[in-house]
């Protein structure tokens, strides 16, 4: 079927006759018929019925004129896009980020830019690491707020660095482990951990991270996906876990408190993922130089 057609039988519908649509979408009568029999002979079934002098739609053709009116919005918005592009106006901002992460850096960043940029459309969308991933390069979203480890040079990616999300070991206030002046690895080997979901970025960085600084073995009885379901149990437990440390700041209340041992493959930087041939994109720069300013 030629989307066109669509967009044309939703305006029939709308107008209430050819005639009208004709006049409406500045084509001849004729030519607007042709090309609704042309869409009739295509699905073999008949759009209209004849009342009287009225072509009444069936309910296929009422359904196909809701699809055509699908149709004219996007282009309706792809044409407002591009003017706004073209003119260096705000237009649309497509933001995808974990969880956590969006509650944690972008709520505030998000409702200022929209305060001073009344006339942008703003969609922020959260989920796994790996899925923003995949919905960035099918261009769902423009940029991605995550771990750098994301963003790969050869996927025709560009990371814009934040902060550095240093990953921690993290446990609850009163455990016995925070009455130590000094932790050995020998003392993360004796604990029981919650880990992170297998295969995900923060496990890999954790155990690599473990493994450089000596810790030669963990006992990781519990594992979960959700930060906010780890927070809640370590502080529960003595299970000791890792957490990035800038994101989970404002969770730690008086419950939970970062250990002191660290290595330098905990370096976890934080930031904007986008892709390289939409580097330069008005509205996308200028909320990042928005976000830099309050972080």
């Amino acid at each position: 079927m030629d989307p066109r057609h669509l967009a044309q039988l939703s305006v029939v519908v709308e107008a209430g006759s050819f005639q009208s649509a004709a006049d409406r979408l500045g084509v001849t009568q004729p030519a607007l018929s042709r090309n609704m029999r042309t869409l009739e002979q295509r699905l073999g079934t008949a759009l209209f019925r004849r009342e009287g002098r009225r072509s009444v739609p069936t309910t296929l053709g009422l359904r196909l004129a809701r699809s055509g009116l699908s149709i004219r919005i996007a282009e309706d918005q792809a044409r407002a896009a591009a003017d706004q592009s073209l003119s260096g106006t705000v237009g649309e901002l497509r933001i995808g980020a974990p969880p956590i992460i969006a509650g944690r850096f972008l709520t505030d960043p998000l409702s200022q830019f929209k305060k001073e940029n009344p006339g942008s459309r703003i969609e922020l969308r959260t989920g796994l690491v790996h899925e923003l991933r995949a919905m960035l390069e099918r261009g769902q979203i423009d940029l991605i707020l995550g771990p750098q480890i994301l963003a790969d040079p050869s996927d025709n990616l560009e990371f814009v660095t934040l902060i550095d999300d240093r990953v921690g070991i993290m446990c609850r206030a009163e455990h016995p482990l925070t009455q130590r002046a000094t932790l050995l690895p020998s003392d993360l080997e004796e604990q029981v951990w919650l880990a992170h979901s297998r295969g995900s970025l923060l496990r890999q960085q954790s155990e690599a991270a473990m493994i450089a600084s000596g810790v030669k073995s963990v006992n990781v009885p519990c594992e979960t996906d959700s930060i906010r379901s780890a927070l809640e149990i370590v502080a529960q437990t003595d299970l000791v876990t890792t957490m990035p440390r800038a994101t989970t700041a404002p969770y730690l209340e008086d419950r939970l408190v970062f250990l002191s041992f660290d290595h330098s493959q905990f370096h976890r930087p934080l930031g904007f993922i986008r892709r390289r041939d939409e580097a330069h994109d008005h509205t996308g720069a200028l909320f990042l130089k928005a976000i830099k300013s309050m972080l």
